[in-house]
């Protein structure tokens, strides 16, 4: 018994190994050395969740204000009739620590892995010297509780 060997053998973790060939000329084979350099040259993207006890449409002019104010760009904003919120938003990232601020300012309580990531973000801006023009991008969704929403039952049972 023998086995042919094949003229090519792909190698998984070797940057020259030879490229594979497709049965169909039409298709194009990725080239992943250019997939690399794209995600390294993209900019931070989170997605953050988020509560609050403020009333919905205070809380998106607030937080549409406080963004706009620290340099940031609001692509979309939008509001379900269950309270939740969900925006979009990017900002240099020089301007991290501000938008970090204003997100607690306006009264929102991040969740632990949101807390996490931004204080990331915050750090690897700091110490690295020419990121600061680099644009990060948030989505961020929220839910709401109106305050008279969240006590109406306790006052309910008190009554």
């Amino acid at each position: 018994m023998f086995q042919i060997r094949a003229a090519s053998v792909r190698l998984l973790n070797n940057r020259y190994a030879s490229p594979t060939c497709s049965d169909n000329f039409n298709v194009r084979q990725e080239r992943r050395e250019r997939d690399l350099a794209q995600t390294i040259t993209m900019p931070w993207a989170m997605e953050m969740k988020a509560v609050s006890m403020e009333e919905p449409v205070r809380l998106v002019q607030a937080l549409t204000g406080s963004i706009l104010g620290c340099g940031g760009w609001v692509l979309s904003r939008g509001a379900s009739d269950s309270g939740m919120i969900t925006m979009l938003f990017e900002f240099e990232r020089q301007a991290c620590i501000d938008i970090y601020s204003v997100m607690i300012a306006v009264g929102l309580e991040l969740s632990q892995s949101s807390h996490i990531r931004f204080t990331e973000l915050c750090q690897c801006t700091r110490y690295q010297r020419n990121c600061g023009t680099e644009i990060a991008s948030v989505d961020l969704e929220i839910q709401t509780f109106p305050v008279e929403t969240a006590s109406a039952p306790l006052l309910a049972k008190t009554t």
